[in-house]
């Protein structure tokens, strides 16, 4: 039996003010991106509008280094220079970099932490939807819990992925029977108003002063 074809809901961003500004100085831009803003221009005229047009607006260079789910909110590094984009996204592919996020999910997680190491398809029929496979590429998230409601029947996790797959943390969470609230791919949108996920930490080596950064953002949910 073939899949139906995920059709994403027409693109509604948040207006510009609301990405908001964390760092800024010669070399990059740390910002904290609202849920519904692309991070970076989408397939149309129309998906133009995103985290770096809105940099690329303010300040004229804006280099793109990682991403955040269009659904996912927080914090996100955007280079200046491509010196800065080069030096980062390495420390991205080698692991260098410390980040956690907040997750909402449903259901009352029995353990207090964990390790979720499932692998990913890099390439799904069903874009832009992945999936788990035994053959895709490596996927590791460290968990523990912060809280658990139990009127609510909710768990506020504190996630530790150790890669950086699309869909990783949403598709890890979904696996273990606790979908992240608000999750239109992988749970139930109408439990919340958004995807309840939020890049809350990260820490880096600066590309030019080698000093230790380190951005954090209350989760807004």
């Amino acid at each position: 039996m073939t899949k139906a074809r995920h059709i994403p809901p027409p693109y509604t961003p948040p207006p510009a003010e609301a990405l908001k500004i964390l760092h800024l100085d010669e070399a990059l831009v740390v910002v904290d991106k609202p849920s519904g803003l692309l991070s970076v221009p989408g397939i149309g005229p129309e998906k133009a509008f995103c985290a770096q047009s809105i940099i690329r607006d303010h300040f004229g260079d804006a280099l793109i280094v990682h991403r955040l789910d269009m659904d996912t909110s927080g914090i996100m590094v955007i280079a200046r220079t491509k010196f800065a984009q080069r030096s980062i996204s390495k420390l991205f592919e080698q692991r260098q970099t410390y980040k956690t996020y907040i997750a909402l999910v449903e259901g009352l997680v029995e353990q207090d932490f964990g390790t979720i190491d499932k692998a990913i398809a890099k390439y799904s029929l069903n874009r832009p939807l992945r999936h788990l496979d035994d053959e895709g590429q490596e996927a590791i998230t460290e968990w523990q819990v912060i809280e658990r409601d139990e009127n609510a029947n909710q768990t506020r996790l504190e996630l530790s992925p150790k890669t950086g797959r699309s869909h990783q943390l949403r598709l890890h969470l979904q696996s273990i029977g606790h979908p992240i609230l608000g999750d239109a791919f992988y749970g139930n949108p109408s439990n919340a108003q958004r995807l309840c996920l939020h890049a809350s930490c990260l820490s880096f080596a600066h590309p030019v002063t080698l000093a230790e950064i380190e951005i954090r953002s209350p989760a807004p949910f």
